[in-house]
């Protein structure tokens, strides 16, 4: 093929039938300098990939002959006479009698009474400290389950460089890893699923997922409004995204499919679950304001899901915008722009004056067929639920996205501890549609309860299997939770028998930046007091949040903000669960109120004080039993006295209080030194002269640190 210039590797690239990444590599290896599909080949490069191409085929071919050779000359072994066969190894012995010991176990036998074999099983299990996972859990869900405060969950995770609060779903590896970690052993709950053995053909190369991430306020509606053009950022308070939308385009013939998150919460959600459904983010970053800590916040929860970035700068139209900044900025995090050596595309553009939007899809095209993004629209659908609601017309939906296989109206879907049949689905222009392939998100009526964000779905053929599947979850859900909650008081129970144990006070700090955080953090640090200690068990920058009171809340704890301000919903989420969150402006005040609270936490001690001293004389009998005469030799006699001791020859036989107070016939409150009374004790009938009757009050002591 003759050329009158260098071509774009890309081009090249699909020309010769092997992917963009493929064609980069190849040249690399023999010393070129290509950074990404945009660079051009020219005709010596173009020659060396096709005679390298061209010697690696004749390789495989000599390759694939050798191996015919060898397979036509190997025969099918004979079968020796029983005389002269091996005996079994000891090991496969073994093996045997266990197999054999096994099906006479599950042999079906008469049911045993309701009582022993479970029972010793359920106390086996408990010994070895053996729980069961039934899939992704909560942090506070999992806190419960292991009988541990959420705090030192959380705390846990913080030291293995995993960052969640106590709603944040967390994975099964991640819950196996926590597990092993407090001592439990992890059995692996067999749940009822639909088994089908298959051999996927990847016969269609289905469009890129792609996730808009970045700060607040940085224009990532604005950008997608563009793209789509549509309105959606005007319809939304502030112009800032208030829920998960999934939504498809076309450019040049091609579909994407983009997720707008508000934050990277949703995202992290969905990872958690193990539904790695994104294909690439877009990091967007304002060309102004450059790198802030929800951009960095993005690129880490992107870079641990292993998925490719793109930046895009924007509001590139304003006189102040810096492009080369963002640029620096981020490559001091390690990544580093294609234009600078490294393999990270940025896209400079401006949602407003509609600079950049093409060249922003086009990378993402580039990138999507780097990835060579193949599955099969052959079978039952399988993906992942992006979003779900209560709708008042549509009661519970939710927005799924198909990874793989054809989703179909009437179809028969799980969805984590819910299930559905499909009464409609509806596109992102709210539009009925019938089916759904791959890559594709759909609003699906038809769900028995809400869904999770980030719960795998699949279709299976049954209703009765559906409910089936569903119900065994629940119950191994609902088995684990309970066992840990009766675990959870019984701990409460023994921690308030045992005494002296040192006290802590769980802390939620929030503050307006990081040399402030940083000061207060240090000075808690510092306070060592023998009887409490402070614990921060997280600390952020911003505005303190519903999900900090609530983490104060499992923590028993209390939240502390310098110079931020409490939401809405944090604010009523404290009050009606009581949580005290105070707000500072000046550190001294901050720290000498946080000593309050400590001496708050602290049990105080009761100190008895002797009020009086009465010497028993004689006793008498009447109707109602004995009653001691006392003469008073001290202080005075109080019958409303918080406690009395009853002492004879030094020892102390009775503490109690006094049933009644008299000065002969009369009933009185109290009684003076030198003078006489009746007195007789509650529950007791054994007095004799020369008993003494001390009577004492009991004084509330606030401890001190």
């Amino acid at each position: 093929m003759s050329r009158k210039g260098p071509v774009p590797i890309r081009e090249l690239a699909k020309e010769l039938g092997i992917s963009v990444k493929a064609a980069i590599e190849l040249l690399k290896e023999a010393g070129y300098d290509v950074k990404s599909g945009h660079n051009k080949a020219n005709k010596e490069m173009e020659e060396y990939l096709r005679k390298r191409l061209e010697k690696e085929e004749q390789e495989v071919k000599k390759e694939i002959e050798k191996k015919k050779e060898i397979y036509q000359k190997v025969e099918e072994p004979k079968k020796l006479p029983k005389r002269f066969q091996q005996k079994p190894k000891k090991e496969e012995f073994i093996k045997e009698e266990e197999e054999k010991e096994i099906k006479h176990i599950l042999k079906p036998k008469p049911k045993p009474k309701k009582d022993t074999k479970e029972k010793v099983v359920q106390l086996v299990e408990e010994e070895r400290k053996i729980i069961e996972i039934p899939g992704p859990l909560t942090v506070g869900e999992f806190s419960t389950m292991i009988n541990k405060p959420p705090s030192e969950v959380i705390k846990t995770l913080l030291d293995i460089g995993y960052i969640a609060t106590i709603n944040q779903t967390l994975s099964v590896d991640i819950l196996e890893l926590l597990a092993e970690h407090f001592g439990f052993e992890v059995k692996k709950k067999e749940i009822k699923e639909e088994v089908v053995e298959e051999i996927i053909e990847y016969d269609y190369i289905r469009p890129p997922i792609v996730t808009i991430m970045g700060h607040v306020d940085h224009g990532k509606t604005t950008l997608l409004d563009k793209i789509r053009n549509s309105n959606i950022a005007e319809k939304e308070e502030g112009r800032i995204t208030q829920r998960i939308g999934a939504y498809q385009i076309e450019y040049k013939g091609k579909k994407i499919t983009f997720i707008d998150t508000p934050g990277h919460e949703a995202f992290t959600a969905m990872r958690a679950r193990g539904a790695q459904i994104t294909d690439i983010v877009i990091l967007v970053v304002d060309g102004r304001e450059g790198v802030k800590e929800q951009t960095i916040e993005a690129l880490n929860h992107a870079r641990a899901a292993g998925v490719k970035i793109i930046v895009a700068i924007t509001k590139i139209d304003l006189p102040d915008a810096n492009i080369d900044m963002v640029k620096r900025q981020l490559s001091e995090h390690n990544l580093i722009p294609d234009d600078w050596g490294g393999d990270t595309l940025f896209i400079p553009v401006s949602a407003y004056k509609n600079i950049g939007i093409n060249d922003l899809l086009e990378a993402i095209l580039i990138v999507s067929e780097e990835l060579n993004l193949k599955t099969t629209i052959k079978g039952n659908a399988k993906g992942v639920v992006l979003e779900s609601k209560m709708d008042k017309g549509k009661g519970p939906v939710a927005t799924l996205i198909v990874q793989k296989g054809t989703l179909k109206q009437g179809d028969i879907v799980i969805a984590g501890y819910t299930y559905a049949k499909i009464r409609a689905m509806y596109d992102d222009m709210g539009r009925k549609v019938n089916i759904a392939y791959p890559s594709e998100p759909v609003l699906v009526q038809g769900f028995e309860e809400l869904p999770r964000a980030g719960d795998k779905f699949e279709v299976v053929d049954d209703i009765n299997k559906a409910r089936e599947i569903v119900e065994e979850r629940r119950k191994a859900l609902k088995i684990q939770l309970s066992r840990g909650e009766m675990e959870s008081l019984t701990r409460k129970i023994q921690e308030k028998i045992i005494s002296g144990e040192k006290k802590e006070l769980a802390i939620v700090l929030k503050a307006d930046n990081y040399g402030t955080l940083e000061a207060i953090k240090d000075s808690i640090s510092k306070m060592e007091f023998e009887k409490v200690k402070p614990v921060i068990v997280h600390s952020g920058i911003g505005d303190i949040t519903e999900s900090d009171v609530m983490l104060a809340e499992a923590s028993e704890g209390i939240v502390i903000g310098f110079a931020v301000k409490v939401d809405s919903r944090a604010r009523n989420y404290a009050e009606s669960k009581k949580i005290p969150v105070k707000i500072y402006r000046i550190i001294y005040h901050l720290l000498e109120d946080l000593i309050k609270f400590m001496e708050g936490i602290l049990e105080p001690e009761y100190k008895e004080e002797l009020i009086g001293k009465a010497e028993v004389k004689a006793v008498f009998k009447t109707k109602v039993g004995k009653v001691a005469g006392c003469y008073v030799i001290e202080g005075k006699v109080l019958k409303s006295a918080e406690k009395v001791k009853l002492i004879r020859d030094g020892n102390t036989i009775y503490e109690g209080k006094i049933e009644s107070l008299r000065h002969f016939q009369t009933d009185v409150e109290e009684i003076n030194a030198g003078m006489e009374c009746g007195i007789r004790l509650n529950n007791w009938n054994d007095y004799k002269e020369g008993d003494i009757i001390e009577v004492y009050r009991v004084v509330k002591v606030e401890q001190k640190l």
